[in-house]
């Protein structure tokens, strides 16, 4: 445990991480590249990327898609929840799987050409109207880590919701001749709004777009996306993430799921994804973030391992480990986090 961001492990996981897996090879391929900086063209990389593509969760979602290149139905792919196009990407994207593969190829395809509005953003259904943050984010991430920044269609999406959040150029949901304006029922102000949470600002669509954002290339940084990364980084720190106390428009309390850390990640958010985000903003070492990481830290157990605590398994293709057991993928996300915050990467 020579590296200095596992100084506050319990024990080493690292062994468990690299460890051959048919259930879940895509952790040993992330273990390789993301923790111990191996490079693409590592043979050991090589192999793993291989193993992921042929057993696990990627083959058993790749087999239930349609040859059109869409799951369960055609049209937007939001529904049914979490089988349908969209969650597929998202989810593929998560698991590692490679963005050459031909099937993984069609469904983004699919994708950028039936799940996007007039506008340019992602929806629920297509329209202008149904265009939240949550589903922006997350599929703006995924299309981006499967190989498609430079699409204009991506590109579009990415200016739609930088601008989303700072309103520039956006009229009021009220304006309804403006070609492109804020919806009462979905996206419905700057700054997160979102009829989904009764209107006010949703740090969950938030983290999603900062993850989103903060992918794309400094250089290809547009100033609508720096000035998108600012003020969501300014929204995301004006809360103690650890208490995740954000504008809640229909609860009295934070969502119980922002305490429970899962895998595969969907629209529900936790507080260690928003750690995610800020540290791949560059706040890693803000002392803003202190009281988070500890709880984060908390929850290792002897092992230095953490557990799953939320799941979409009965719900998704293919289940991916047991809640309440120690998560090969839990451990990841806390380990890549921990990596970064001591790097400063």
């Amino acid at each position: 445990m020579a590296e200095p961001w596992k100084a506050r492990l319990n024990n080493d996981p690292l062994p468990w991480l690299l460890e051959p897996d048919n259930d879940n090879p895509s952790v040993r391929y992330f273990a390789l590249t993301d923790l111990l900086d191996r490079a693409k063209d590592d043979p050991q990389v090589v192999e793993a990327r291989r193993a992921l593509m042929t057993s696990g969760p990627v083959p058993a979602i790749l087999a239930a898609q349609e040859p059109e290149g869409y799951w369960v139905k055609p049209g937007p792919g939001y529904n049914p929840k979490y089988r349908s196009t969209v969650w597929q990407v998202m989810f593929l994207a998560q698991l590692g799987a490679d963005g050459d593969d031909p099937q993984v190829r069609a469904g983004c395809e699919y994708i950028l050409t039936h799940s996007v509005a007039n506008t340019g953003a992602f929806s629920v259904n297509g329209t202008p109207s149904e265009a939240i943050h949550c589903l922006g984010g997350n599929l703006s991430e995924a299309l981006i880590d499967l190989g498609w920044l430079g699409d204009q269609r991506l590109d579009r999406a990415l200016d739609w919701l930088a601008r989303s959040v700072t309103g520039d150029g956006f009229a009021s949901a009220e304006e309804r001749d403006a070609p492109v304006r804020y919806y009462k029922s979905g996206v419905c102000g700057p700054v997160f709004r979102c009829a989904a949470n009764n209107g006010l600002p949703c740090a969950w669509g938030a983290i999603k777009v900062m993850l989103a954002l903060g992918k794309v290339s400094q250089h290809l940084r547009t100033p609508a996306v720096e000035a998108a990364i600012e003020a969501g980084a300014s929204f995301l720190l004006s809360i103690d993430p650890a208490v995740a106390d954000y504008p809640a428009g229909y609860a009295d309390k934070p969502s119980a799921s922002w305490f429970k850390f899962g895998f595969p990640i969907g629209y529900v958010t936790d507080v260690l994804q928003n750690l995610e985000a800020l540290a791949s903003l560059g706040y890693g070492a803000d002392p803003r973030l202190q009281e988070a990481i500890d709880l984060v830290l908390s929850k290792q157990d002897k092992q230095g391992r953490w557990r799953l605590e939320y799941t979409y398994n009965g719900k998704t293709w293919a289940d991916i480990e047991r809640k309440g057991q120690p998560s090969k993928w839990v451990t990841l996300r806390a380990l890549r986090l921990l990596k970064k915050i001591r790097s400063g990467s």
